[in-house]
């Protein structure tokens, strides 16, 4: 089944993409990105589910092809994560998930995965949330905080999370780089909670200038915040 799964990513190769996605990807080699666009690998995604459900042969053609880890190419881990975006169960998903995540190599990959299922669940996941925070792998604590960051800085909010996010920083770009995200985002939700952090300058200097640069370029922050946050960057 992985052969025919990659005889397939390669049928739908768009080598303008691949070379494209390329530059954006540092951490992984271009020998490994076939070039699929994301739509076009979601809908792959999504045959290949609806299939398994009315061909056992299929189903576990799947199940092999997700065991089959480390996967070589980028393409085939993003597939693997857009099935698990596909289980319907919550423990299945969680457990699949974690069975998935060491494996993740890239920025890309950690963003784009996001099963539906998981929100139904808000403190199941905060728990497994707070377990991926704690990891020792960039993008486990990169996927942890993500996660984190679209679901719970709206009504779910604590201001705990805030804490549990500072204290991630390392010397890790991808982490650095999410934790600004995350910031920026909390900035535009939940601007008078997370304001301190900035004002106390709780991030390393980097983290703090980017967080303040992303939240400077978002559509949700006032001008006349914007123009406060200018004033609180580190020179």
């Amino acid at each position: 089944m992985t052969e025919d799964i990659i005889k397939k990513l390669f049928d739908m190769q768009d080598l303008e993409y691949r070379d494209f996605n390329s530059k954006l990807i540092p951490t992984i080699s271009p020998d490994i990105i076939i070039g699929v666009r994301t739509p076009v690998l979601r809908a792959y995604a999504k045959e290949l589910l609806k299939q398994a459900k009315i061909d056992n042969s299929i189903k576990l053609g799947l199940h092999n092809f997700m065991e089959d880890l480390p996967h070589k190419y980028y393409e085939e881990n993003n597939l693997h994560g857009f099935l698990i975006e596909g289980i319907k169960d919550y423990n299945e998903c969680i457990t699949e998930l974690n069975i998935f995540l060491p494996y993740i190599d890239n920025w890309a990959t950690c963003d784009l995965v996001n099963p539906k299922i998981v929100k139904k669940y808000p403190k199941e996941l905060l728990k497994q949330i707070r377990i991926w925070i704690n990891s020792d792998r960039i993008y486990t604590i990169r996927y942890g905080i993500g996660m984190l960051m679209r679901y719970y800085l709206d009504d779910l909010f604590e201001e705990q999370f805030l804490e549990w996010v500072i204290e991630k920083q390392s010397d890790e770009y991808y982490v650095n780089m999410m934790i600004a995200w995350f910031f920026a985002t909390a900035l535009a939700k939940q601007y008078e909670k997370v304001l301190p952090y900035i004002e106390n300058r709780r991030m390393n200097d980097w983290t703090h200038n980017k967080t303040i640069q992303k939240a400077i370029e978002s559509n949700r922050i006032p001008i006349d915040s914007k123009d406060y946050l200018r004033t609180l960057k580190i020179k």
